[in-house]
């Protein structure tokens, strides 16, 4: 086993990732890569910012704003090496419903407060603890979320004209949609239509192209020549700056703060989850590791900035990270350059966007609503049995119908209880496997001798996980089980005394067999159960990308040749 590292020092766990890269060494080629990798990603936050502007009850200008301030301080303060920060779809909910309740004052004091509480959570290390929510509640308010966009979209698909102002609630919103059918508009659809299939045709045949940013600006062109009768960001809006606001600090006073102070708490535990799963999906695609405590702490002091310039909610945007990635980024400067990018995109396009028509960004955010749902994990979570389908279905149905908060907290009790009930279940049939081992005397233990050569071994890792390893372990384990180095050549991950994995422990360990194959690293699953193997395998933790065996000893046996896989 390897040594325990060493507790980090407050100085390093809250060192920029910037600060790390440029210690590294940054040479020409990473700038031409990360100049090359942010405007890549700003093409794509363009329509993307403006559209959730829209959709979230804000203007198009503040959606830039957001992108381009937050998204510079996340990336020059955050704990990511790829981290995109910017306006998110899961916070159109939100923030919608923050509008519509205490105003734009109201959104942009909540946005300052949850900024404030962001960097506290990050400063008294409890970004650890966010990464506790079980895997099917992400997916279910995940997939909640992109129902409630879509719905929120409708209006603009179908050009409709509603007599009434637009319902936000999904149950009232459908009728007062259908009552105004009748007054579809032809071209709006078509735009709609278009820009759909444009950027899901790009995706297929040129998926290096910024599909989303070539459909909005054909969207625009035609409206222009053509003189549609659609409504567009200048007929709403009256377009879009082409500078920054000098910045100002929002309203402030006792009762407006207790008034948004629960929209705020809102924002940050949002912002928290969103911003940490962003960085997850970062670090399986790179190898690298982020720094959870400073990322929140990253996302405070963006959303801070956010507010004094006008701006709302910032989080980790993880579509936006991928294409980071994907793109060649080598560090933080990618993000930063992206902002910049967005501020010069204002400057020089700002009278083009005012000829840019709702009816496309809306096509847009339809989209990334069908693209936020993870298809595959929730048919993975439905497989796995009936507890998880459970708390799939009660987080999705209570964040489409109820709130999103509530569905969070619900699903996470719910799961809870899911995990007691199995704990009691497995406990009752495998007596022989204690969650918590007691202590034993020499003479019961095994006879196999100390291989003190496997320990130290650079190029071989033997990990062994006692108990059950569930959602409240998992964040614990999984920084264990990341730990992969280039000097090993393969990982062995002894479940002998594991009597129960739940979906979010499968989770983390088909990430890792990921993680293991894209570096070349042979995993070994050992000792797992009959019940803990068909997890594993309901979750795709299969052959060829792990190798199941008895024991340890049958796994290097494997690893050595001497034994068929």
């Amino acid at each position: 086993m390897p040594a325990r590292p060493a507790s980090p020092t407050f100085a390093e766990l809250f060192t920029p990732k910037l600060v790390t890269v440029l210690r590294e060494g940054y040479t020409l080629k990473n700038l031409r890569g990360d100049a090359v990798a942010g405007l890549t990603v700003a093409i794509v936050a363009l329509p993307l910012s403006m559209a959730i502007a829209i959709a979230s009850g804000a203007s198009p200008a503040q959606g830039l704003y957001t992108a381009a301030v937050g998204g510079f301080l996340v990336s020059l303060l955050g704990g990511s090496r790829f981290q995109i920060g910017g306006p998110a779809g899961a916070f159109i909910v939100l923030v919608s419903a923050t509008v519509a309740r205490h105003g734009m004052d109201g959104l942009i004091l909540a946005t300052f407060l949850s900024g404030f509480l962001l960097a506290a959570v990050g400063f008294l290390r409890l970004g650890a603890f966010i990464k506790f929510i079980p895997f099917p509640v992400t997916v279910g308010f995940t997939a909640g979320i992109a129902v409630i966009i879509f719905a929120s979209q409708i209006k603009d698909l179908l050009g409709l004209t509603l007599a009434v102002p637009e319902p936000g609630p999904l149950l009232q919103k459908i009728p007062a949609l259908v009552n105004a059918l009748p007054t579809i508009s032809p071209a709006a659809l078509a735009l709609s239509l278009a820009t759909i299939a444009i950027i899901a045709g790009l995706k297929r045949l040129r998926p290096h192209w910024p599909g989303m940013l070539i459909a909005v600006t054909l969207a625009a062109l035609i409206t222009w020549k053509l003189g549609l009768d659609v409504t567009t960001i200048g007929s709403r809006f009256g377009g879009i700056p082409s500078t920054l606001p000098a910045p100002s600090l929002p309203t402030l006073s006792a009762a407006k703060i207790i008034e948004v102070l629960p929209a705020a708490l809102s924002f940050t535990l949002l912002g928290a989850i969103e911003s940490l799963l962003s960085a997850v999906v970062a670090d399986g695609m790179t190898g690298r590791r982020h720094r959870s405590n400073c990322e929140l702490v990253a996302q405070g002091a963006a959303n801070i900035g956010s507010a004094l310039f006008g701006g709302f909610c910032v989080t980790g945007a993880i579509a936006r990270t991928a294409t980071n990635v994907r793109s060649g980024a080598h560090g933080p400067v990618s993000g930063m350059l992206h902002a910049v990018f967005i501020l010069i995109f204002m400057a020089a396009a700002a009278p083009l966007a005012a000829f840019i028509p709702l009816a496309s960004l809306a096509g847009v955010l339809a989209v990334v609503s069908w693209n936020m749902i993870e298809k595959p994990a929730i048919a993975v979570l439905v497989r796995s049995g009936w507890g998880d389908a459970a708390v799939l279905a009660a987080t999705f149905f209570l964040t489409v119908f109820r709130d999103l908060t509530e569905a969070i907290v619900a699903g996470f009790a719910l799961g809870s209880v899911l995990f007691i009930h199995r704990m009691s279940k497995a406990t009752a049939v495998e007596t022989q496997t204690p969650f918590v081992a007691e202590d034993m005397a020499d003479r019961t233990l095994p006879r196999g001798g100390y291989d003190g050569a496997l320990a130290a071994s650079p190029e071989l890792v033997v990990y062994r996980i006692t108990g059950a390893f569930f959602f409240g372990a998992a964040a614990s384990v999984a920084s264990v089980l990341d730990r992969i180095q280039d000097t090993h050549k393969a990982l062995i991950v002894d479940f002998a005394a594991v009597p129960f994995l739940d979906s979010t422990g499968a989770n983390v360990m088909e990430g890792l067999a990921r993680k293991a194959e894209k570096r070349g690293v042979r995993l070994f699953v050992s000792g797992a159960s009959a019940d803990v193997r068909r997890s594993l395998l309901t979750h795709g933790v299969r052959p060829p990308a792990v190798n199941f065996a008895a024991t340890v000893g049958d796994a290097l046996e494997q690893y050595r040749g001497r034994a068929p896989a």
